[in-house]
Protein backbone atom coordinates (compact mmCIF):
# COMPACT_ATOMS: atom_id res chain seq x y z
CA UNK A 1 0.00 0.00 0.00
CA UNK A 2 1.24 3.62 -1.22
CA UNK A 3 -0.35 5.40 2.39
CA UNK A 4 -1.60 4.61 5.68
CA UNK A 5 -4.97 5.67 4.19
CA UNK A 6 -4.99 3.17 1.10
CA UNK A 7 -3.66 0.02 3.92
CA UNK A 8 -6.55 1.29 6.38
CA UNK A 9 -9.16 1.67 3.53
CA UNK A 10 -7.56 -2.26 2.34
CA UNK A 11 -8.76 -3.24 5.31
CA UNK A 12 -11.62 -2.02 5.81
CA UNK A 13 -13.27 -2.88 2.31
CA UNK A 14 -15.33 -6.26 1.86
CA UNK A 15 -15.03 -8.34 -0.93
CA UNK A 16 -18.49 -7.40 -2.09
CA UNK A 17 -20.64 -9.92 -4.75
CA UNK A 18 -22.89 -7.12 -6.54
CA UNK A 19 -26.36 -8.53 -7.92
CA UNK A 20 -27.94 -7.45 -11.05
CA UNK A 21 -31.25 -7.78 -12.31
CA UNK A 22 -30.16 -8.27 -15.98
CA UNK A 23 -31.33 -5.38 -18.08
CA UNK A 24 -32.68 -3.59 -15.10
CA UNK A 25 -29.47 -2.98 -13.55
CA UNK A 26 -28.09 -3.00 -9.79
CA UNK A 27 -30.36 -5.29 -7.59
CA UNK A 28 -28.26 -5.64 -4.45
CA UNK A 29 -25.39 -7.13 -3.09
CA UNK A 30 -23.38 -9.16 -0.56
CA UNK A 31 -20.91 -9.16 1.57
CA UNK A 32 -18.99 -12.34 0.81
CA UNK A 33 -16.37 -12.21 3.15
CA UNK A 34 -19.06 -11.20 5.92
CA UNK A 35 -21.44 -14.35 4.86
CA UNK A 36 -19.11 -16.60 4.09
CA UNK A 37 -16.95 -16.84 7.47
CA UNK A 38 -20.14 -16.21 9.45
CA UNK A 39 -21.11 -19.74 8.21
CA UNK A 40 -18.60 -21.03 8.56
CA UNK A 41 -17.76 -20.08 12.29
CA UNK A 42 -21.62 -21.29 12.60
CA UNK A 43 -20.39 -24.94 11.48
CA UNK A 44 -17.62 -24.97 13.44
CA UNK A 45 -19.72 -24.33 16.38
CA UNK A 46 -21.67 -27.44 15.31
CA UNK A 47 -19.10 -29.63 14.55
CA UNK A 48 -17.81 -29.16 18.32
CA UNK A 49 -20.99 -29.23 19.93
CA UNK A 50 -21.74 -32.26 17.97
CA UNK A 51 -18.87 -34.19 18.58
CA UNK A 52 -18.97 -33.13 22.38
CA UNK A 53 -22.55 -34.57 22.57
CA UNK A 54 -21.55 -37.98 20.88
CA UNK A 55 -18.44 -37.98 23.16
CA UNK A 56 -20.31 -37.35 26.35
CA UNK A 57 -19.08 -39.80 29.30
CA UNK A 58 -20.80 -40.26 32.66
CA UNK A 59 -17.67 -41.54 34.48
CA UNK A 60 -14.24 -39.79 34.08
CA UNK A 61 -15.41 -36.66 32.01
CA UNK A 62 -12.87 -35.34 30.06
CA UNK A 63 -11.91 -31.57 30.45
CA UNK A 64 -13.25 -30.75 27.16
CA UNK A 65 -16.24 -32.25 28.22
CA UNK A 66 -16.26 -30.02 31.29
CA UNK A 67 -15.77 -26.84 29.56
CA UNK A 68 -18.64 -27.77 27.02
CA UNK A 69 -21.23 -28.11 30.48
CA UNK A 70 -19.60 -25.31 31.87
CA UNK A 71 -20.75 -22.86 28.77
CA UNK A 72 -24.01 -25.20 28.70
CA UNK A 73 -24.23 -24.78 32.47
CA UNK A 74 -23.74 -20.95 32.28
CA UNK A 75 -26.42 -20.06 29.72
CA UNK A 76 -28.85 -22.38 31.40
CA UNK A 77 -28.56 -20.22 34.29
CA UNK A 78 -28.78 -17.08 32.69
CA UNK A 79 -32.61 -18.39 30.85
CA UNK A 80 -33.49 -19.60 34.22
CA UNK A 81 -32.74 -16.22 36.10
CA UNK A 82 -33.99 -14.01 33.73
CA UNK A 83 -36.69 -15.27 31.44
CA UNK A 84 -40.26 -15.68 33.01
CA UNK A 85 -42.22 -16.62 30.33
CA UNK A 86 -42.69 -20.59 31.37
CA UNK A 87 -41.09 -23.41 29.74
CA UNK A 88 -40.13 -23.11 26.20
CA UNK A 89 -37.80 -25.33 23.97
CA UNK A 90 -36.09 -22.75 22.21
CA UNK A 91 -34.50 -20.43 24.69
CA UNK A 92 -31.66 -21.94 25.64
CA UNK A 93 -30.67 -23.56 22.32
CA UNK A 94 -31.07 -20.47 21.10
CA UNK A 95 -29.43 -18.26 23.45
CA UNK A 96 -26.27 -20.98 23.49
CA UNK A 97 -26.08 -20.55 19.93
CA UNK A 98 -25.68 -16.80 20.21
CA UNK A 99 -23.61 -16.84 22.60
CA UNK A 100 -21.26 -19.15 21.44
CA UNK A 101 -21.71 -17.99 17.31
CA UNK A 102 -20.94 -14.12 18.30
CA UNK A 103 -17.76 -15.26 20.26
CA UNK A 104 -16.61 -17.03 17.28
CA UNK A 105 -16.89 -13.70 15.22
CA UNK A 106 -16.25 -11.63 17.77
CA UNK A 107 -12.90 -13.62 18.42
CA UNK A 108 -11.62 -13.35 14.33
CA UNK A 109 -10.24 -9.91 15.34
CA UNK A 110 -7.77 -11.31 17.29
CA UNK A 111 -5.67 -12.94 14.21
CA UNK A 112 -3.10 -10.66 12.81
CA UNK A 113 -4.24 -8.18 10.49
CA UNK A 114 -2.32 -9.16 7.85
CA UNK A 115 -2.50 -12.98 7.60
CA UNK A 116 -5.60 -12.73 5.14
CA UNK A 117 -3.38 -10.84 3.04
CA UNK A 118 -0.44 -12.85 3.41
CA UNK A 119 -2.04 -15.57 2.15
CA UNK A 120 -3.77 -13.55 -0.49
CA UNK A 121 0.02 -12.46 -1.74
CA UNK A 122 1.12 -15.94 -1.95
CA UNK A 123 -2.09 -17.82 -2.96
CA UNK A 124 -3.83 -15.53 -4.32
CA UNK A 125 -4.37 -12.04 -5.79
CA UNK A 126 -2.85 -9.70 -3.35
CA UNK A 127 -5.17 -6.78 -3.78
CA UNK A 128 -8.21 -9.29 -3.10
CA UNK A 129 -10.11 -7.65 0.20
CA UNK A 130 -11.26 -10.11 2.86
CA UNK A 131 -13.07 -8.78 5.74
CA UNK A 132 -12.29 -11.36 8.88
CA UNK A 133 -14.42 -10.37 11.28
CA UNK A 134 -17.98 -10.74 10.80
CA UNK A 135 -19.20 -8.97 13.78
CA UNK A 136 -17.74 -5.48 12.70
CA UNK A 137 -20.13 -5.49 9.66
CA UNK A 138 -23.16 -3.88 10.49
CA UNK A 139 -25.15 -6.09 8.10
CA UNK A 140 -24.16 -9.07 9.69
CA UNK A 141 -25.80 -7.23 13.45
CA UNK A 142 -28.56 -6.39 12.20
CA UNK A 143 -29.60 -9.23 10.38
CA UNK A 144 -28.67 -10.99 13.79
CA UNK A 145 -30.87 -8.29 15.27
CA UNK A 146 -34.04 -8.06 12.95
CA UNK A 147 -33.95 -11.96 13.28
CA UNK A 148 -34.77 -11.78 17.47
CA UNK A 149 -37.34 -8.62 16.28
CA UNK A 150 -39.27 -11.12 14.65
CA UNK A 151 -38.92 -13.51 17.71
CA UNK A 152 -40.00 -11.01 20.12
CA UNK A 153 -43.25 -10.60 18.17
CA UNK A 154 -43.75 -13.83 17.58
CA UNK A 155 -43.42 -14.91 21.54
CA UNK A 156 -46.03 -11.77 21.98
CA UNK A 157 -48.21 -13.16 19.67
CA UNK A 158 -47.57 -17.11 21.34
CA UNK A 159 -48.59 -15.80 25.07
CA UNK A 160 -51.05 -12.67 24.32
CA UNK A 161 -52.65 -14.09 20.94
CA UNK A 162 -52.75 -11.78 18.02
CA UNK A 163 -55.48 -9.59 19.65
CA UNK A 164 -54.04 -9.27 23.12
CA UNK A 165 -50.81 -8.38 21.31
CA UNK A 166 -52.28 -5.75 19.11
CA UNK A 167 -54.66 -4.12 22.25
CA UNK A 168 -51.57 -4.02 24.66
CA UNK A 169 -49.45 -1.91 21.67
CA UNK A 170 -52.28 0.90 22.04
CA UNK A 171 -53.46 0.19 25.62
CA UNK A 172 -50.04 0.25 27.43
CA UNK A 173 -48.72 2.11 29.36
CA UNK A 174 -50.74 4.71 29.86
CA UNK A 175 -54.14 3.56 28.89
CA UNK A 176 -56.56 2.85 25.75
CA UNK A 177 -57.56 6.45 25.84
CA UNK A 178 -54.09 7.19 24.90
CA UNK A 179 -53.86 4.97 22.61
CA UNK A 180 -51.92 7.11 19.84
CA UNK A 181 -49.42 8.40 21.88
CA UNK A 182 -49.07 4.18 23.45
CA UNK A 183 -48.76 3.35 19.97
CA UNK A 184 -45.64 5.48 19.39
CA UNK A 185 -44.01 4.64 22.42
CA UNK A 186 -44.35 0.92 21.67
CA UNK A 187 -43.65 0.97 18.57
CA UNK A 188 -40.16 3.13 19.28
CA UNK A 189 -39.34 0.21 22.09
CA UNK A 190 -39.58 -2.30 19.81
CA UNK A 191 -37.31 -0.58 17.27
CA UNK A 192 -35.29 0.43 19.74
CA UNK A 193 -34.32 -3.36 20.70
CA UNK A 194 -32.39 -4.55 17.29
CA UNK A 195 -31.13 -1.05 16.70
CA UNK A 196 -28.97 -1.11 20.19
CA UNK A 197 -28.44 -4.87 20.15
CA UNK A 198 -26.74 -4.27 16.21
CA UNK A 199 -24.77 -0.80 17.09
CA UNK A 200 -23.69 -2.03 20.31
CA UNK A 201 -21.92 -5.12 19.03
CA UNK A 202 -20.88 -3.60 15.35
CA UNK A 203 -19.27 -0.13 17.36
CA UNK A 204 -17.28 -2.20 20.03
CA UNK A 205 -15.78 -4.92 17.49
CA UNK A 206 -15.66 -2.23 14.75
CA UNK A 207 -13.20 0.07 16.83
CA UNK A 208 -11.58 -3.03 17.91
CA UNK A 209 -10.34 -4.16 14.29
CA UNK A 210 -9.71 -0.06 13.57
CA UNK A 211 -7.23 -0.25 16.76
CA UNK A 212 -5.84 -3.34 15.76
CA UNK A 213 -5.28 -1.95 11.93
CA UNK A 214 -3.82 1.03 13.31
CA UNK A 215 -1.09 -0.37 15.53
CA UNK A 216 -0.10 -2.76 12.39
CA UNK A 217 0.97 0.67 10.64
CA UNK A 218 3.62 1.06 13.88
CA UNK A 219 7.36 -0.27 13.69
CA UNK A 220 7.32 -3.83 14.23
CA UNK A 221 8.89 -3.43 17.64
CA UNK A 222 6.25 -1.22 19.06
CA UNK A 223 3.26 -3.23 17.26
CA UNK A 224 3.92 -5.91 20.10
CA UNK A 225 4.34 -3.28 22.68
CA UNK A 226 1.20 -1.94 22.33
CA UNK A 227 -0.39 -5.11 20.29
CA UNK A 228 -0.40 -8.17 23.02
CA UNK A 229 -1.80 -6.14 25.73
CA UNK A 230 -4.85 -4.74 23.85
CA UNK A 231 -5.03 -8.14 22.74
CA UNK A 232 -4.96 -9.90 26.06
CA UNK A 233 -7.60 -7.09 26.63
CA UNK A 234 -9.95 -7.50 23.57
CA UNK A 235 -10.51 -10.71 24.87
CA UNK A 236 -12.58 -9.26 27.46
CA UNK A 237 -14.13 -7.66 25.31
CA UNK A 238 -15.38 -10.18 22.47
CA UNK A 239 -16.50 -12.23 25.37
CA UNK A 240 -18.33 -9.67 26.98
CA UNK A 241 -20.12 -8.87 23.52
CA UNK A 242 -21.22 -11.91 23.12
CA UNK A 243 -22.94 -12.29 26.72
CA UNK A 244 -24.55 -9.08 26.71
CA UNK A 245 -25.67 -9.36 23.03
CA UNK A 246 -27.29 -13.05 24.33
CA UNK A 247 -28.87 -11.60 27.33
CA UNK A 248 -30.32 -9.17 25.89
CA UNK A 249 -32.05 -11.75 23.99
CA UNK A 250 -33.70 -13.34 26.75
CA UNK A 251 -34.33 -10.06 28.63
CA UNK A 252 -36.20 -8.80 25.58
CA UNK A 253 -38.13 -12.44 25.16
CA UNK A 254 -38.83 -12.29 28.47
CA UNK A 255 -40.29 -9.03 28.44
CA UNK A 256 -42.65 -9.96 25.15
CA UNK A 257 -44.28 -12.79 27.19
CA UNK A 258 -44.70 -10.69 29.99
CA UNK A 259 -47.91 -7.99 30.25
CA UNK A 260 -47.60 -4.15 31.48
Amino acid sequence: MSSSTEYIMHHLSHNILVLDNGNKGFFGSVHLDTFSTSLFLGFIFLAVFIYAARKVRVENPTKFQLFIEIIIDMVNQQVKDIYHGGKSKLIVPLSLTIFCWVFLMNLMDLLPVDLLNFINHNVANSEAKWRIVSSADVNATFAMSISVLFLIIFYSIKSKGLLGWIKELFSAPFGIAFAPINFIFQMVELVAKPISLALRLFGNMYAGELIFILIALLPWGVQWLLGVPWAIFHILIITLQAYVFMVLTIVYLSLATESH
